[in-house]
């Protein structure tokens, strides 16, 4: 604290007598300035030889009585990531499943959709879809598998609508009260996708009728326009199957089927007293219809589920790999049959289910506009019924088979992958940075970085921020040889766990015995060698 003192001097003051208050005034102001500190209290050293430089200049060494002043250290970003190395991001906490290592913090990194939605903080987000997206043998399909897998001890279910491949019957089959659903392949197991579904406890019943009425209405026509390739249904048409659609209903008691549908297409077709519009407008629906009554899809969507959906199952695996061995159509009606089944069941938010929907070839399930719609429809309510859409794509490129250039149908599916919050990138290849950084608004820097990831690890974008994941850091021997979805691939090194010894006399002729001037510095200066080289 600073001490200021007021001196008056009274007039006609001597010269002796003004000495002796000036020096009245210093010794009042020296009493209250504070003690001056020690050497010790300054954090000095001591003095070896009395003096202000203690040893003095002439012996190369003196006392410095100030601080040292250092001038702050200046360095870029990346300078000073390697002399402070101990700054790393916190992640997502510790609630959820683990589900690999991030590799910027060194730590383990738990991942929940539900968990993530509930996240009132900036590392929350607005969605618990989730888009996974990666070249062949990245390990999408492993990481998919490990965070379902991980995520029933938490009390989550996992459903699988179509398994084109049959790599999650083997998961299903592995975990304790898992259920397989076979469809084609001499089963007799049939699905109907005009289910009504179980009754929602959370609307009235004029509600919940005109849910059940819509979800077949688009069922039935995504069925018809799919089959007819790009052409699009009209007016009467769509008045000749909803017209159909209702007399089935009443004819079977509210139990619609695709044949009850076929059957009052046909009449509608037949009957004198229908208005000729109309009675055209269902010639087409009903041919395609008959596809699924006589057709080459018979026997297995026509008629009323031989199979009903275990709620209290941990996974339920549809498995469809017989059917996508027939044609690519074929693939794409059986998808929407089961997607549409599985909905009806899924879709009662009164059951108070957390369930992950893995949507295998994902982009299978818009290749209409009225597939498209329903799909956007699904994926705007996962919240409302506690669902998390896995969509997995092997490259933005797969949209590209969703109508035409620069149609309706290819934006409408453009714009619902990248509204996907959540999103897994795994290694692609180099002509998908381009629709990184423009469909998905990937950073440029993160899209080529995505070309040069191993196996099992990939970028991670929850929320606002993103994350490098290393999956398979933490999968134990159990998950790899479940999960494993290459293995037919795999060259046999050894004959039932006994090591096989090389056979020299064909490894000989496999590789020779190199010449003398690939030996040493003698072959090199060799006549022959030169004379070779020469010829070359």
């Amino acid at each position: 604290m600073v001490r200021h003192v007021a001196v008056f001097e009274p007039g006609g003051l001597t010269k002796r007598e003004r000495r002796e208050l000036r020096r009245e005034v210093a010794r009042t102001a020296s009493d209250g300035a504070p003690p001056k500190a020690s050497r010790r209290e300054r954090a000095l050293p001591e003095p070896a030889v009395r003096g202000a430089f203690g040893p003095g200049l002439t012996q190369g060494g003196y006392w410095n009585l100030a601080r040292p002043r250092i001038p702050a250290h200046q360095a870029t970003s990346r300078q000073i990531a390697g002399i402070y190395p101990f700054v790393a991001d916190a992640g997502l906490g510790h609630r959820g499943p683990i589900l690999g290592v991030d590799l910027n913090a060194d730590a383990l990194w738990h991942f929940s959709p539900w968990e993530a939605y509930a996240d009132a903080t900036d590392r929350g987000t607005f969605s618990t879809n989730l888009l996974v997206l990666g070249a062949y043998r990245a390990g999408k399909s492993a990481t998919v598998k490990t965070l379902v897998t991980r995520s029933l001890a938490f009390g989550h279910q996992a459903v699988v609508p179509s398994d084109p491949k049959g790599e999650w019957v083997a998961v299903a089959e592995a975990v304790p009260g898992g259920v397989v659903i076979r469809i084609g392949g001499g089963s007799s197991a049939r699905l109907n996708p005009l289910d009504r579904g179980p009754r929602r406890t959370d609307v009235d019943d004029e509600q919940h009728e005109k849910m059940v009425r819509q979800r077949r209405i688009t069922t039935l026509v995504s069925l018809i326009e799919m089959a007819l390739g790009s052409t699009r249904l009209t007016a009467v048409e769509h008045a000749a199957i909803h017209d159909a659609l209702e007399r089935s209903i009443r004819s079977t008691g509210d139990r619609p089927t695709l044949r009850a549908v076929y059957e009052q297409l046909g009449a509608i077709v037949e009957d004198s007293g229908t208005d000729f519009r109309l009675s055209d407008g269902a010639v087409q629906p009903c041919f395609v219809l008959r596809r699924f009554v006589e057709g080459d899809l018979s026997g297995l969507f026509e008629d009323e589920s031989t199979v009903a959906f275990d709620a209290d199952a941990p996974i339920v695996v549809v498995d469809t790999s017989e059917l996508f061995a027939r044609s690519e159509l074929v693939a794409q009606l059986t998808q929407v049959c089961t997607t549409a089944w599985i909905q009806a069941v899924v879709s009662d938010r009164s059951a108070r289910r957390t369930r992950y929907l893995i949507r295998e070839e994902g982009w299978r399930d818009m290749t209409s506009l009225a597939a498209l719609q329903m799909f956007q429809q699904w994926l705007k309510l996962s919240r409302h019924y506690g669902i998390s859409n896995v969509i997995i794509l092997h490259k933005m490129g797969d949209l590209d088979a969703v109508g035409d250039a620069d149609s309706k149908e290819r934006n409408l599916a453009y714009s619902i992958v990248g509204d996907i919050e959540n999103k897994f990138i795994f290694r692609v290849n180099h002509q998908e940075t381009a629709a990184l950084r423009e469909r998905l608004n990937i950073p440029a820097t993160h899209a080529q970085d995505a070309r040069r990831l191993r196996m099992g690890v990939f970028l991670a974008y929850v929320g606002q921020y993103a994350y490098a994941v290393d999956c398979f850091a933490t999968s134990t021997p159990w998950e790899f040889e479940l999960f494993a979805t290459d293995s037919a691939v795999q060259l046999e090194h050894d004959v039932d766990g006994i090591l096989t010894p090389l056979d020299l006399d064909a490894l000989d002729h496999v590789w020779p015995e190199p010449p003398l001037s690939d030996i040493g510095i003698d072959g090199w200066l060799s006549p022959a060698w030169k004379e070779a080289s020469n010829e070359r």
